[in-house]
This record gives C-alpha cells, sequence and structure tokens, in this order.
C-alpha cells in the first residue's frame, strides 16, 4: 500500500510541475520545468551523499575501528541481499542515524556518537535494519527526486509570480489585469503549498515502509520500536542542528514542531510508527 501512494504522489508532483510551467509559458514552460527538475535531479543524484556526509563531518571507519558496528550492517546487508555499504560515525552525542547513496552499489550507513551510546545491540540492529531497507527500497533516489522536484516547482512558481509582477497584468484592461495578477499570485503560492505538502507526504510513507522492512530484517518488530522509542525521547533531550533539507533522511525527525507544523514533517508520528510495528509482532 505504501508502495502505491508513492507512486501515485509523484505523479502528482509531476502532474503540479508540468501545470505551473504551463502557467508560466504554456509548453515551452512546461518542457523549461522539466529540464531544470532534470538538471536538479543529476546533480543532487551524483553528489548528494558526498555532501551530507561532508556537512554532518561524518567519519568512515574501518571493521577494525567498530567491529561490533560492521559485523551489525555486514550480517543485515547478507540478509537484504545487498553489497556491504560504507559504515560512518558522526561525532554528536544526538542520537539518530541515516543512509546515502545513489544505488545499493555505493551506498552508505551513517550513525551518530549518540545513538551508539543510547540503544542496546537489539535496538541498534532495528534502526540499521531501517536504513539498509531505505538502501534495498531505493528510497534515497525517490525522496531525492520528489525533493527535487519540489523544487522546481517552487523556483518556477516563484518565477511566474515575479513575472506576472513586472510583467505586466496580462488583461486588456486594468481590472481584468489585476484580476489576472491575483489569480497567478494565488495559483503559484497554492501550488508550492501543495508540492511540499505531497513531498512529506512521500517521505512519510517511505517510512513507514522501510520500518516493516527493517523490522523484517532485525528479525523482531520490538527491537525498532523500543529504539523509536528512546530515540524520540533522546532526540528532544539532545536538539541535532541540521540543515532542513536533510531531514528527512534521519531515522527520527530532528526537527521538532507540533500542531500545524506536523502537516510539514518528513516523519510519521513516532507513536503510529510504534503502534504498526507492534501490531506487526503480534501477527
Amino acid at each position: 500500500m505504501n508502495q502505491v501512494k508513492t507512486y501515485v504522489l509523484m505523479v502528482l508532483l509531476t502532474i503540479l510541475l508540468v501545470w505551473i510551467g504551463s502557467l508560466l509559458g504554456g509548453r515551452n514552460g512546461a518542457i523549461f520545468a522539466f529540464i531544470l527538475a532534470a538538471a536538479m535531479n543529476f546533480g543532487v543524484y551524483w553528489f548528494s551523499d558526498r555532501i551530507v556526509l561532508r556537512m554532518y563531518r561524518a567519519q568512515e571507519v574501518t571493521e577494525a575501528e567498530a567491529p561490533g558496528l560492521h559485523r551489525m550492517v555486514r550480517e543485515l546487508a547478507q540478509v537484504a541481499g545487498l553489497p556491504m555499504p560504507k559504515v560512518y560515525i558522526i561525532p554528536n552525542d544526538a542520537p539518530n542515524a541515516f543512509a546515502t547513496g545513489r544505488n545499493p552499489q555505493h551506498a552508505a550507513v551513517a550513525v551518530t556518537s549518540g545513538i551508539m551510546k543510547l540503544l542496546s545491540d537489539d535496538e541498534l540492529k532495528g534502526v540499521l535494519g531501517h536504513e539498509l531497507s531505505h538502501i534495498r527500497h531505493r528510497d534515497i533516489l525517490i525522496g531525492t527526486i520528489a525533493a527535487t522536484i519540489a523544487g522546481a516547482i517552487s523556483y518556477v512558481a516563484a518565477m511566474a509570480r515575479w513575472g506576472a509582477i513586472f510583467g505586466g497584468f496580462g488583461g486588456d484592461d486594468d481590472e481584468g489585469g489585476a484580476a489576472n495578477l491575483i489569480a497567478i499570485l494565488v495559483l503559484t503560492t497554492l501550488a508550492s503549498i501543495a508540492a511540499i505538502l505531497i513531498q512529506m507526504a512521500i517521505s512519510r510513507s517511505r517510512e513507514y515502509y522501510a520500518d516493516e522492512g527493517g523490522a523484517r530484517l532485525a528479525g523482531n518488530p520490538l527491537y525498532l520500536a523500543r529504539a523509536l522509542a528512546k530515540l524520540d525521547a533522546g532526540a528532544k533531550r539532545i536538539p541535532m542542528e541540521v540543515n532542513p533539507s536533510t531531514a528527512h533522511m534521519f531515522i527520527v525527525n530532528p526537527l521538532r514542531g507540533g500542531g500545524i507544523q506536523s502537516l510539514f514533517s518528513t516523519h510519521p508520528p513516532i507513536e503510529e510508527r510504534i503502534r504498526r510495528l507492534e501490531a506487526m509482532a503480534g501477527r
């Protein structure tokens, strides 16, 4: 179900991109929007893993330096049928983890020093299973595409707004031109908000899917359920400074917000994730 939901949301993002591009310049505007999105995707696809690892000062560790961590990752990778990813440790007391890389052959798993202090071996195994599930399902690629298309929509929508403001009202009379300007401003603003909401929904859907896949790899859904409860409490106690554009990569949301801000969250509620894992264990 999460897979189908992801595909539907990706189609909606693409349709929104075409529509906002055509609003800017008809057929040529739609083509421009596609070219822009493709160029952004190309750059992020090839270079985002190195950028994000450098951003958080992640340090690659050898098996001699972190034998237990390497052993867990290797065992889970073998169960998942994946090549052994590179292993990194982020020198940060905030407990969190993420996976990156453009495909399973060029993947990396990064954990903070804080998460290794906080979790038991079984709980850490659940977290690593979650991250390897992201790699297995190519969620990094899906998330990158969704983020760049949403970014392209926001960029093209901004161009359309400024073009409407400085390029004239676009009507034969003042009253009609003003109405057209207001319509363009409202529609492009709504399109930008819709793109962000769809991107967030895609990210939340992939988190549920990775929870399920990670629980199967680890062998017990309760490993990950217990880890998520500890990580949620730990993230509140020790905040982590992150770039909002990379927040969706982490296993628990390093950015905090409630109420209407939850609509723009890249992660599902921890309580719901734990409930689903516990129900999975019961089955």
